[in-house]
Order: structure tokens, then sequence, then C-alpha cells
């Protein structure tokens, strides 16, 4: 009788998982009919680049994320995490320091500092015990003032064009409807370097299963044998370093390094995740992204109060968080 019991909870599950996938598809496809009647630019070659620039960069962050959910965690940090990395990558190779001011030497400096954030909260949540809402709270607002405070709260212009040339390149491309060509942007294309190697140690790999495990049962997975305190580092330093990352081609991107950018981004981040089920493969391969990323696009092309931005995805959260819970009740 369990085992039958079991398996019309796994039917009930996967049917709701069916039925909010279903749900999200024909959210984003309604958005798109509307924007295509209600806009002309919607549909371009060059809006459509658009789209998966603006999105690139949240969806990198959502990947790393995703990690710490799993665990039962949260970092908060995100978002000021990669504006301060924006201003140390520009600090860098504007000061005459020798391989740490080239592109390779700043980049890889940036990521080891994303490393040590990581190792950082990690430790706070680890080993002193701190929940992480307020460990990652705090480092919030310590980065934000330790980023101000470095650069009196100005910007440092990047003046290195081959730098911040790569945002506006494209790798690959093909003819789009309006008779234009449209080539896929450099910054898409980071997200499938960080998103495959992310996927594979998620779904493939031993320590992926132990990032399940540990959310699951924190105290289970130790009684079987699983190193919580290490798992949970690698959580920690993935969102850390996919934050760095995001940090890196932000500074691409606008050609300044300012600490106060990616204000806000933390929560799209956990929206995202939790929009895509805290799975990797959601949080990269379902529609959750390109709704957001729709979401901003068009409040944009049609001049609306950016404020419906978050009320929107506010919205979609409680829709998302109400199938989850309602899958896990028949569990």
């Amino acid at each position: 009788m369990s085992d039958q019991n079991a398996s019309n909870a796994r039917r009930s599950g996967a049917g709701l998982n069916l039925l909010l996938g279903l749900t999200l598809l024909l959210l984003l496809m309604a958005m798109w009919f509307a924007l295509s009647i209600e806009t002309t630019t919607f549909w371009t070659s060059n809006n459509m680049a658009n789209l998966l620039r603006q999105g690139a960069m949240i969806a990198i962050l959502a990947i790393g994320e995703t990690f710490v959910i799993i665990t039962g965690g949260i970092d908060l940090s995100v978002g000021a995490v990669a504006g301060v990395i924006s201003m140390a990558v520009a600090w860098l190779l504007t000061h005459d320091l020798g391989f740490a001011s080239s592109i390779a030497g700043a980049i890889s400096i940036s990521l080891v500092i994303g490393v040590f954030i990581g190792l950082f909260h990690a430790f706070g949540v680890v080993q002193m015990g701190l929940p992480p809402f307020i460990m990652t709270l705090a480092t919030m607002y310590a980065l934000r003032g330790i980023g101000l405070l470095i650069t009196n709260g100005a910007t440092i212009s990047i003046t290195n064009d081959s730098f911040t040339g790569f945002s506006r390149a494209s790798f690959l491309g093909f003819p789009w409807t309006d008779g234009s060509w449209f080539a896929v942007p450099m910054l898409f294309w980071m997200v499938i370097v960080v998103a495959v190697p992310a996927y594979l140690l998620l779904s493939q790999s031993r320590w992926g299963r132990y990032l399940f495990a540990i959310g699951s049962n924190k105290e289970a997975a130790r009684l079987s044998g699983v190193n919580v305190k290490a798992v949970t580092y690698m959580a920690y330093i993935v969102s850390a370093f996919c934050a760095a990352f995001v940090g890196i081609l932000l500074a691409m991107r606008i050609g300044i390094g300012n600490p106060t950018q990616g204000d806000g981004w933390e929560l799209q981040a956990i929206a995202s995740s939790v929009i895509g089920g805290t799975s990797l493969f959601g949080a990269v391969g379902s529609v959750h992204g390109p709704i957001l990323t729709t979401i901003n696009n068009g409040a944009n092309l049609l001049n609306l109060n950016p404020f419906w931005q978050r009320i929107i995805t506010g919205l979609l959260i409680i829709l998302v968080v109400y199938f989850d819970t309602l899958r896990t009740r028949k569990r």
C-alpha cells in the first residue's frame, strides 16, 4: 500500500511540474505575442540580441545561487559581489601593477577574490553557525561599503578596448525574420560556458548528489558519510565565483567599475532560481529566465513604470512557490 502511495505521489508531483512548466511557457508566449503587437522593435534582431545580453548575467548569478539554495541556504550578496568585482577589475586595469594590470591578471585576481568571499561565507555558516541569511546580508552591506571606501564614491573608467570589446562581440549567427543577420552575443555564450559544467556537476557527480542530500536532511546526510562541511563550502564558493564572473562581464559591458552596480540583482537571481525550481536544468533551460528578461525588456520598450517589473516578478514567485508547496504536500 505504501509503495502504491509513493507511486501516486511521484505521478502527482510530475503532473504538477508539467502544469507549472506549461503555465510559464504559455505566459512567456503571451508576453511575446503582446509585445510583438504593441511594439515594432521587439522582434528585431538587435532587440533579441539585447535580450540575450540582459539575461546572461542574471542567468549566471542564478546558477550560482541554485547551488546554495539546494543546500537549504541563501546568498544575498551576489549583487554586491558583482558590483565590487566590477570595481576591482577596473582598478587593476587602470593601475600599473605589471601582470596584475593585464587583462588575464585582472580577471584571475578578481575571480580569486570571489573565491575568498565564498570561503568567508561558508566559514560564517559552517564554522560560526550563523544563519546564511544573516551572514550574506552582512556581507552584502559590507562589500558595498568597502567598494565605496576604496573609490571614495566615484566610478573607475576602463579605457582598455580589448577588455570592453568582448561584451560587444558575437559568435555565430543566422538570418533573422526581418531580413537582418542575428549574431549570438558572446555574453550569452558565457552562460553556456558556466551552465554546462555546473549542470554536469549537479546531475552527474557525487558532489551534486551530496548537495541534494544536504538540502533534504542535513543530519541524515552526515550520518550517511557525506562531508557536509566540505560540500557546503563548495556551494558558497560556486555562488561567489559566479557572482565575481558576472562582475567582470558587467565591467566589460558598461566600461566602468562601480561598487553600486548590481543593486537588486540578488533578488532577481533568487527569483530566477526559485522560478526554475532550484534545479540547474530549470535555472538555465526552463522558461523562467526569458520571462524575467522579457518583463524588463518589454517594460523598457513600452516605457512602463519600472516598478511594475518588481510587482510582476513578485507575483511569479508566489505562483511558483504555491506550485512547489502543492508538490511537497503530495509526497
